[in-house]
């Protein structure tokens, strides 16, 4: 819950500022449309067309957000599953203790 609520914060945070709730590039002020998988960061299209990206993989950000949240819903996943395994053990310890 606290991983979930954490992530929420974020995103909230992530979404603030720029126009039409957009995070803008620091350098270049663009909006940040495209995600580079090779450095893992939001990039504008300027960034995209710099030698710094030019040769990466980029997605749409839209596309690598779906991509993030779906790896983020399979791990709190098998944290769930984790913890109801921990949660039975513990129980029949408890329970072997009395």
């Amino acid at each position: 819950a606290k991983i979930i609520e954490i992530a929420k914060r974020l995103s909230l945070q992530a979404t603030k500022g720029g126009a039409g709730g957009e995070r803008l590039c620091e350098k270049h002020q663009e909006a940040l449309k495209l995600f580079c998988e090779e450095d893992q960061t939001p990039i504008c299209l300027v960034c995209r067309e710099s030698q710094a990206h030019r040769v990466h993989a980029v997605v749409p950000i839209e596309e690598a957000a779906e991509e993030h949240k779906e790896k983020f819903q399979a791990h709190v996943q098998i944290l769930k599953d984790r913890r109801e395994k921990l949660l039975g053990l513990k129980v029949a310890e408890e329970g072997k203790s009395l």
